[in-house]
């Protein structure tokens, strides 16, 4: 793959831009957090409710898949999803690129996922987690246990090229289009407009498919083998 733009310099450090913009990223949000904290009362405002209506309808919605274990996995995969979400938006703002488009963040998530999603398997079921992999016919279980352990291994390729390939996609094409928009000296300023409607649609739903893929791995992780 191409190297990626580099286009800061820091401490004689080359840093990339999606490195930089996720580093921006991680600012914005920590800086929101501590602005919002002091503002959460008992009685809610309005922007409060908003907040609460927006955390609580993404928690009903992984409550479907993880049930009970939701409490325990929502911190993960909440941020996942604004994180992905609002990296995904970015490249929609002027002089603002999406960390997203790069396999580097996009696959570094799904090596994330990975891990932990194995990781609460075997913390909860021991060694018994092998199961998972060895299926339902004892005398197949050799065979079964290549094709889940390829099977799982693939999900990380899966989660990462699903996602920074749709998202590089999306900025290459906005990015060909407003370079027609300058090329038409402004007479076809129309035109992008409806790929950044699709941009702003497809940016929720990469970041919803990751997170609910996520949630899925979970919850057969920490289901009971039958």
């Amino acid at each position: 793959m191409k190297e990626p733009i580099l286009l800061y310099h820091l401490f004689g450090l080359h840093i990339p831009h999606h490195l930089f913009f996720t580093w921006l990223l991680m600012l914005c949000f920590l800086v929101l957090g501590v602005a919002i904290q002091p503002r959460l009362n008992m009685i809610p405002g309005k922007f409060q409710v908003l907040l609460e209506a927006a955390v609580g309808g993404i928690y009903d919605f992984f409550h479907d898949v993880l049930g009970e274990e939701t409490r325990r996995f929502y911190p993960l995969i909440a941020t996942l999803f604004i994180y992905i979400l609002i990296s995904n938006i970015m490249s929609l703002v002027p002089l603002f690129d999406s960390p997203t488009n790069m396999l580097n963040t996009t696959l570094s998530m799904a090596i994330l996922v990975f891990l932990y999603y194995n990781y609460v398997g075997i913390q909860k079921h021991g060694p018994s987690y092998i199961k998972h992999f060895l299926g339902p016919i004892p005398w197949l279980a050799p065979l079964f246990l290549v094709v889940e352990l390829i099977s799982h291994f693939s999900r990380m390729l899966s989660l990462s090229f699903r996602l920074f390939g749709n998202i590089r996609g999306k900025d290459i094409l906005l990015g060909v289009l407003f370079f027609l928009v300058v090329l038409s000296k402004g007479i076809l300023f129309l035109v992008p407009l409806p790929i950044f409607v699709l941009g702003l649609f497809v940016s929720l739903i990469q970041a919803l498919i990751f997170a609910l893929l996520t949630s899925m791995y979970l919850a057969g992780a920490v289901a009971e083998e039958h």
